[in-house]
């Protein structure tokens, strides 16, 4: 199997994302010109807990897919899992209820450890008997046991069909962790963690965050001489740093701290940073891809606002996403009419195919067939977003044409606060956004639509959560299940009960002299961090 750095050079630097970069690097003069010095990587995605069976947000999950294996993972630009950890995997018996998997021999952790079936099963089993509130044990509440057959051999028992558990097992959430150093019903201290990666930590240092709290600030790593995986290493020493703000990200960037930023600068600043580049006014380079990362406005159904399908509908037919995509995100997200983004299978445009573009006549004919005395009087909430306050601002704009709503939009700058109240019911109409956790359609439609989904909007229908998405989840086929997706996505659709906004597009700001960015960016969602170089400096 090639690395995808093999494959860009063989497509001619084509093909996999849209790169506004001069040229691309070869492997050979990355390599040479790295000269051992350490490639620097901020972010914006902080985190706290690093333990695989803790560890469920992007922060955490942007380093374990760098430092652990799990039994497969997602080669770039792939919407299927392929072998990692594992020889082979498959599901046994025509119900996916059964899952097979044959681990390559001679795997070793960082420590020296071997690792074998056992550490499979123990790693499954802690992470759900832990069960940490803040962890990813919901993604595998679908497995009833799994066995250990000698060293190699291992077999998942589901309690149910679910044909996604090769997507579950792909990411950190499936990391295999040595079962000699962690504890069966704890989580493990950062600074001890072990796994059979492409890296191995180093060290962590620490940054207090508001609040006091103190999370990890700085991760060093370097390669894992044990491992004998896929990957092909094109730098000696990779550093992981964490900000709290976009405006620290970039003047990291500005001051060479750090050689390349992910996705979390502010859409302005990114935008900005494309336009001095192709003009030559920067030495920075802007490399462009798609992104899994969705954006909602969430009704709250439970509220008697929000539970007039009515009042949900004609504020679908009055959001402008051209609009918002363009004057708000500088072009850096793109416009999103369905529940499962573009580039992931299942994709449709449900929302377009059902409303069209912003129509304020149309929104006045729904609201006055169904009797809704007008304007509408609705709250809009929202906490965190790369536009701050402009995005609901904009939002406030479109609903109020026609005069046809009321909005007054409220802010609430603390995160926990703003879930206990969504969680709670306290909002009518609130902005969220979502990271999938694996690329298939059904981490865009289970957790978020069936009985009241993630963000507690208290809507379900029978005809999805009690026949579409079981049947769904009995296709190991994921192409053949887009006929089903697409059926619950018109369902959501017609009933309006989230409305997508927008599916961010990926922006990775580096260095000119740094090579590899991109090549992974894609809708897989996990940035290699072994793919990237640099030459000359």
């Amino acid at each position: 199997m090639k690395t995808s750095a093999e494959r860009l050079a063989a497509l001619g630097c084509a093909g996999l994302v849209a790169v506004s970069v001069a040229g691309c690097g070869s492997v050979t003069d990355a390599v040479k010109g790295d000269g051992g010095k350490a490639i620097t990587m901020g972010t914006t995605s902080v985190t706290n807990v690093l333990d695989p069976a803790g560890a469920y947000d992007a922060g955490s999950w942007l380093l374990l897919r760098n430092t652990f294996q799990s039994l497969l993972s997602y080669p770039a630009a792939s919407s299927a899992p392929g072998p990692d950890a594992a020889q082979s995997c498959e599901f046994t018996g025509g119900d996916a209820t059964q899952y097979h998997c044959t681990l390559k021999a001679g795997l070793k952790f960082s420590n020296g450890h071997p690792l074998t079936a056992a550490d499979v099963v123990h790693s499954v089993e802690r992470t759900k008997k832990i069960n940490d509130q803040n962890g990813p044990a919901g993604l595998l509440e679908s497995i009833k046991s799994v066995e250990a057959k000698g060293d190699t051999e291992v077999i998942f028992h589901l309690s149910q069909p679910d044909a996604t558990l090769p997507a579950k097992l792909a990411g950190p959430a499936g990391a295999i962790v040595d079962h000699q150093v962690f504890p069966a019903d704890k989580l493990l201290s950062n600074d001890k963690l072990v796994g059979s990666g492409p890296y191995k930590i180093d060290s962590i240092e620490a940054m207090d965050v508001e609040g006091g709290a103190k999370v990890p600030g700085k991760v060093v790593l370097s390669p894992n001489d044990k491992y004998t995986g896929e990957a092909k290493l094109r730098n000696k020493k990779f550093v992981l740093r964490y900000f709290d703000k976009a405006a620290a990200l970039k003047s990291a960037l500005d001051d060479g701290s750090i050689d390349l930023a992910d996705n979390g600068l502010e859409p302005n600043t990114a935008a900005q940073i494309r336009s001095e580049q192709q003009g030559g006014k920067t030495d920075l380079q802007v490399v462009e891809g798609d992104s899994n990362d969705t954006r909602y406005m969430v009704f709250n159904t439970k509220d008697a606002t929000g539970a007039n399908v009515a009042v949900r509908q004609a504020a679908a037919q009055l959001i402008d996403r051209k609009t918002l995509a363009r004057d708000i995100f500088a072009r850096t997200v793109q416009p999103l009419y369905s529940m499962v983004p573009a580039g992931v299978t299942g994709h449709s445009t449900s929302f377009f195919d059902k409303y069209g573009d912003q129509d304020p006549a149309k929104a006045k004919a729904i609201l006055t067939a169904a009797k809704v005395q007008t304007p509408v009087k609705l709250n809009l909430s929202w906490s965190r977003s790369r536009a701050e306050g402009a995005e609901a601002d904009m939002l406030k704009k479109q609903l109020e044409a026609g005069g046809l709503f009321q909005v007054t939009v409220q802010h609430e700058a603390d995160w926990d606060v703003y879930k206990k109240g969504w969680t709670e019911g306290k909002y009518q109409a609130y902005l969220i956004g979502w990271f999938a956790d694996y690329p298939d359609a059904d981490n865009y439609v289970a957790p978020l639509v069936v009985d009241g989904g993630a963000y507690h909007h208290g809507w379900d229908d029978p005809r999805i959560s009690q026949k579409l998405v079981p049947e769904s989840l009995k296709q190991a086929d994921r192409g053949a299940a887009s006929s089903t997706y697409g059926q619950i996505q018109n369902i959501v659709a017609e009933n309006a009960p989230l409305i997508p906004l927008f599916q961010n597009k990926s922006f990775y700001v580096s260095k000119s002299y740094i090579t590899g960015v991109e090549s992974t960016v894609d809708t897989t969602g996990v940035f290699r961090f072994w793919e990237i170089g640099r030459i000359g400096k």
